[in-house]
């Protein structure tokens, strides 16, 4: 008799899980576009590639600062008001590219990314959380992987808009105005704000989890939870010192210029990363998550080793390649990460949030070794960062086949 397969979103919930996935394109785009100003300001400010990863440093700071208290705010305010609030920082940071503009401050520039930052970090801390809650817990890495190749589609159109609007022809990065595609992005964010704010989600209530002597169990007790939380930190590292250096890595290579890249970025590494978080959806509701996850990390180790022994083309199309591969890796380790944490769920998210202050220590660590060797050489950091990952694949594996 043939096994009834699993629904992705359970009936009563896919109203919500449609408004959720739309934030998802919105953070995607908000973290795509910053890999195209890395390239801008260095041109325009004239700056190094370590002083341009500030642009990331301080997005991602965001993250740190605020994961905890959005995680306290969510538990007790709710999902809802945290996408709300989440979406008003995010649109007032955007706005506050105007004065930068205007002035042409890098520390104006660098602040109202920390303010968006601090925005993505509560719609990342309620909506990844909220999807995985939203069907049976077997499904919970499909559909929060499927529910996260919308934040790919969002890391397409913002380097093809940003490339575009601020380089030139000849690949130059001096004329474009930095602030249009901001505003465009906060009116946008602001107009989702107020759509949020009209609506009602509905809450997802945990009992309380004890032990056989009816002790509360805390949070810290789960060590698998301790790494995931690692590993995402690594994930991030990986994933975005690549993302930051990519225009520079392919323009030093001499393939091609800035705007060209910018488009290469989308089309071929983040149109990669799409579609291989909507085929990694598809396949895990067929394959255990854990298993895709192992797979795929393998992926990523050898694909960064191929970029390192600097082969010409063969190593960009590695490196477009490992784009497909690390693109089920956050929210695969994120539910991972939530399997079984009950009552804690909310909280637990809050503290996987400060892992993309990897997007800080990645583009700087990523910068220096470029600054004071190669930008080939570089590619050392994130290619540590996915064999951490690799050994809590390995390790998450090995723990299903035991409870199998």
């Amino acid at each position: 008799m043939k096994q009834k397969r699993i629904p992705l979103v359970g009936e009563q919930y896919l109203v919500p899980f449609i408004l959720i996935t739309s934030l998802f394109f919105l953070w995607g785009f908000a973290h795509a576009i910053l890999d195209v100003l890395n390239k801008h300001f260095q041109e325009l400010l004239d700056i190094t590639k370590a002083h341009s990863a500030f642009i990331q440093a301080m997005m991602y700071m965001g993250y740190f600062v605020m994961a905890i208290p959005a995680g306290l705010f969510i538990s007790r305010f709710g999902y809802r008001r945290g996408v709300v609030f989440g979406l008003l920082l995010y649109g007032i940071g955007s706005l506050l590219f105007i004065p930068g503009q205007y002035y042409l401050s890098f520390n104006m520039f660098l602040f109202a990314l920390f303010v968006i930052g601090c925005g993505l970090t509560f719609l990342e801390t309620a909506a990844n959380p909220y999807a995985t809650e939203l069907g049976a817990k077997e499904t919970a890495a499909s559909r929060l992987n499927f529910a996260q190749s919308f934040n790919g589609l969002g890391c397409i159109c913002a380097p093809v808009l940003a490339g575009l609007l601020l380089f030139s022809e000849d690949g130059s990065g001096s004329a474009g105005n930095v602030a249009l595609p901001y505003v465009g992005m906060g009116i946008v964010v602001l107009l989702v704000a107020l759509v949020f704010s009209k609506i009602k989600l509905p809450e997802i209530e945990h009992g309380v989890e004890v032990d056989e002597a009816g002790h509360k169990i805390g949070l810290w007790s789960h060590k698998l939870f301790i790494f995931g939380l690692l590993a995402l930190f690594a994930y991030e590292i990986g994933e975005i010192s690549i993302n930051s250096f990519f225009i520079n890595y392919v323009v030093e290579q001499g393939w091609m210029n800035a705007r060209e890249a910018s488009l290469v970025l989308s089309f071929g590494g983040l149109g990669l990363f799409m579609l291989g978080r909507f085929a990694g959806s598809w396949i895990m509701g067929r394959v255990r998550a854990e298993k895709m996850l192992l797979v795929c990390a393998t992926g990523t180790v050898m694909t960064t080793l191929v970029v390192l022994l600097d082969v010409g083309m063969v190593s960009l199309i590695a490196l477009l390649c490992g784009y497909a591969f690390e693109a089920i890796m956050f929210p695969t380790i994120f539910a991972l990460s939530l399997r079984g944490l009950g009552n804690h769920t909310k909280r637990a998210s809050s503290f996987l949030m400060i892992s993309p202050v990897g997007g800080v220590v990645g583009p700087l660590l990523m910068g220096l070794v470029a600054d004071y060797t190669t930008m080939v050489m570089a590619f050392t950091v994130p290619l540590a960062a996915y064999c951490v990952v690799w050994c809590y694949a390995r390790k998450m594996l090995s723990v299903a086949g035991k409870v199998r």
